[in-house]
Order: C-alpha cells, then structure tokens, then sequence
C-alpha cells in the first residue's frame, strides 16, 4: 500500500473514531476523580505514578484500582509525592495493595518510591519538574529519558514515555510543546494495525524494535497533518474491538 493510502485510511479512522463507529471508545484513563476535582500536582501524581506499574497488565483494571486507592482515605496519600517519600516500605505496601493498585509486592513499591524520591530530591514536586521544562516535551523527554532516566522506572521507557506524555497532555492539563514529537507507542494492538495499514509487515511485527515500528509510523506520517500520537486511541479501539470498522466498506 503506498504512502498516499496509508494516510487516507488513517483519517478514515480518525474520523471513525470522532464519529464512534470504532465500538466502546472509553479510554482506561478515563476511571479518574474528575480532572476538576484536583489541584495540579495531584493530577500529574495521579496520572504518573500508576503510569509505572503499567507493565503486562489490563489497563482497564489498572486505572479502576487507581481510582478506589484515590477515592479511599486511607490510602488516598500514596498520590502526595510528599507523603511517599516519609512513609516506611510496609505502610506504602499495604495501601499500594490494598485496592490492587500494586500487584508485585516489592517490585512494584520500590518503583512507586524510586519516581517519589526522584522527583522530590530533584525538583520537590512534579509541578516543579514539569514547569522547570517549560512544559517542552524535547526538554521532559531528555530529563527522563537521559539525565534522570535510573530515577524513573518503566516511564524512562521509550514505549510508556510517549504514551505518559500523550496522557499528561490529554488528562495531566499540560500544555506540551513540541507535542508534534511524541511517537505512537506500539503495544499489541498498535502492532496489529502496524500490519493491517501496511506499516510493517507481518514477519517485521515479530521482529522490529518498538523504536523501529514508531520510526516507521513516523515516516508515513510526515508531510500529513496527522501526528504519530494522535493515531494511538483510533487504532488502539479499532485493534480492541476487534475491528469492527471495515475500511474497504467505507
């Protein structure tokens, strides 16, 4: 397929999925508080850190057990980066757990604390490093993924860290510049749709790096008025509602 019917049917499905003919489109992030409902550093806190336990996982139940642990007294301080850094290894255990929010009793709270102590030895709070960055995604990008990127397990991720980004920019309330930079992140279902636009092959979907497949993505995209990232939730449905909308048919 040519470069020229790649990016046709890509704004077939992004109008596809403005129109709601994708199937079920709500997105796992959407089991928030209400992004109203909380102050700044708690929306970055809230959209972060569960962000790095994302790993082999339903996404779904991920950000459900986000929710209970945020709308749960007890627990609700785990998102106070603040907090974290003062509470001892058991107690942050037992509220991670305590919702399902952590599932890897060790891995999982050394991550939670390793991001907490990162960022507030650092910067002090997420606000600070995100305003510190001028709100540049280049400049958060060489932070995480360069300066600081043993501080921030999982999210330093070329995969997570553009789909951490995209979701800061959509739920955090940041206002990314050079957002035009943020790669597709191909998890399963952005490989499968890799193969059924002709993106990559079926034997490259086994075979290509993650980078590779972004890279690829990147390179049919340029000269549209379509950014990489902007291609994630219409593909990431379709591929998960087992694609429901034919191209060929419309």
């Amino acid at each position: 397929m040519s470069k020229k019917n790649i990016v046709s049917n890509c704004k077939k499905l992004l109008d596809a999925y403005e129109r709601g003919l994708l199937g079920q489109t709500v997105m796992p992030e959407d089991s928030n508080p209400g992004l109203g409902k909380m102050d700044r550093e708690t929306r970055l806190a809230y959209f972060t850190l569960p962000m790095s336990l994302n790993y082999q996982r339903d996404s779904y139940k991920l950000w459900q057990a986000a929710l209970k642990t945020f709308q749960d007294s007890e627990t609700k301080d785990v998102f106070d980066i603040s907090c974290v850094v003062k509470h001892n290894t058991d107690d942050l255990r037992k509220k991670l757990l305590k919702h399902k929010l952590a599932l890897q009793p060790n891995k999982h709270i050394g991550i939670w604390q390793t991001i907490s102590n990162t960022v507030y030895k650092n910067w002090g709070s997420l606000s600070n490093l995100i305003n510190g960055s001028e709100e540049d995604f280049l400049k958060i990008k060489n932070i995480i993924q360069n300066n600081h990127k043993k501080g921030f397990p999982y999210i330093s991720g070329v995969k997570i860290f553009n789909y951490w980004s995209f979701v800061l920019k959509i739920y955090g309330g940041v206002n990314l510049k050079n957002s035009q930079y943020i790669d597709i992140a191909p998890d399963t279902h952005i490989t499968k749709c890799s193969v059924l636009l002709d993106v990559i092959t079926e034997k490259e979907a086994s075979s290509l790096a993650k980078e590779e497949i972004s890279r690829r993505w990147r390179t049919v995209l340029d000269g549209s008025d379509i950014n990489p990232i902007d291609m994630h939730p219409p593909l990431w449905f379709w591929s998960r509602n087992g694609f429901i909308f034919q191209l060929n048919k419309n």
